[in-house]
């Protein structure tokens, strides 16, 4: 049985509730529970009454459902944090010189979804063993193409093989003798030789 719970227009921005939701994200509601109690960042009391409220949500539709559950087994299957609005959240905050800093105030929705249901094998993540083994196709996909950021350190150069280095040289010294006997000052070099 899944139960679920949101809370919608939380103060503070998406990027840092994620931080907590990440922290219990697969836990038990006891463990989840304990680690939003202890820490230190202001988002985990907001998301801290979201598990409590999905674990009434659990226990309603468990008697509605003429289920028995116990809350002890619930654990969170999914959490996640979507982005709020910044509308009518913009404040101006001094600056130096008489100068004025535009600053958005978020909102954040945070939405946890909980189950009594067994969980997958600890070293699999939402697969079964056989799937485990196959490489994703995203993953040989992605093998292929170039990535910016510090993926695409600088690289060795590529040198081309030495016959036809050694070809492209000796075209491009012919070439610059051509273009240099039919500049100016070449062909004036040329006529005073031949005074």
């Amino acid at each position: 049985m899944e139960a679920t719970a949101s809370a919608r227009y939380l103060r503070g921005s998406a990027q840092k509730a994620r931080l907590v939701v990440d922290m219990i994200r697969g836990k038990d509601v006891n463990k989840a529970l304990a680690i939003l109690r202890y820490s230190s960042k202001r988002a985990s009391n907001l998301i801290e009454k979201c598990v409590r409220s999905a674990i009434a949500n659990a226990n309603e539709a468990a008697e509605k459902a003429n289920v028995a559950i116990d809350p002890d087994d619930l654990w969170v299957k999914t959490a996640y944090v979507d982005r709020g609005p910044t509308k009518n959240r913009r404040r101006v905050r001094p600056a130096p010189q008489g100068r004025a800093y535009r600053e958005q105030r978020h909102f954040c929705h945070v939405t946890i979804l909980l189950s009594n249901d067994e969980r997958p094998a600890p070293g699999v993540k939402g697969k079964t063993a056989v799937d485990a083994d196959a490489k994703p196709a995203k993953l040989a996909e992605s093998k292929g193409r170039r990535r910016g950021g510090a993926a695409a350190a600088p690289r060795a150069k590529r040198v081309a093989p030495k016959k036809e280095a050694a070809g492209a040289t000796e075209k491009k010294e012919t070439g610059a003798k051509k273009a240099g006997s039919k500049t100016k000052r070449g062909s004036k070099k040329a006529a005073k030789t031949d005074e």
